[in-house]
């Protein structure tokens, strides 16, 4: 049983589970209806993404220095109870089921879900490769 850090829009992986998404918006241009069909995301889980804001800052990062504080005030919005709360309850069901999360960006590196990936690691979450 694990987690499976995704990029959104990608073919699942066999066993993969159910497919979260971890973005601020849905998809643009896909009808609602075929979201998981099209292998977006079967959930939405919106409050596990950086805030509209923080997105653009995140995207705009160019060095070391402004990705570094992107993460800080990820990490921060992730403390809020709501968020907390999310991560406690996915890390303990990776000890139960397989799942996946994921966002669309292309580099994961450069991408909240990488610091979701730490986050859920904390937590001792069980997370594929």
């Amino acid at each position: 049983m694990t987690i499976r850090i995704v990029r959104l829009g990608t073919p699942r992986a066999s066993g993969e589970g159910l497919r979260l998404g971890t973005v601020r918006r849905p998809p643009r241009g896909v009808p609602k209806s075929e979201f998981a069909r099209r292998d977006f995301y079967d959930t939405w889980l919106p409050n596990l993404s950086p805030s509209a804001e923080l997105m653009a800052e995140g995207q705009a990062a160019q060095t070391d220095k402004e990705w570094a504080a992107f993460k800080r005030k990820f990490h921060a919005q992730m403390k809020e109870p709501e968020a907390s709360h999310l991560l406690d309850l996915l890390s303990a069901m990776s000890h139960q089921t397989s799942f996946s999360l994921g966002c669309y960006c292309e580099d994961e590196s450069h991408c909240h879900r990488s610091v979701l990936r730490e986050l859920l690691t904390q937590r001792g979450a069980e997370i594929a490769g």
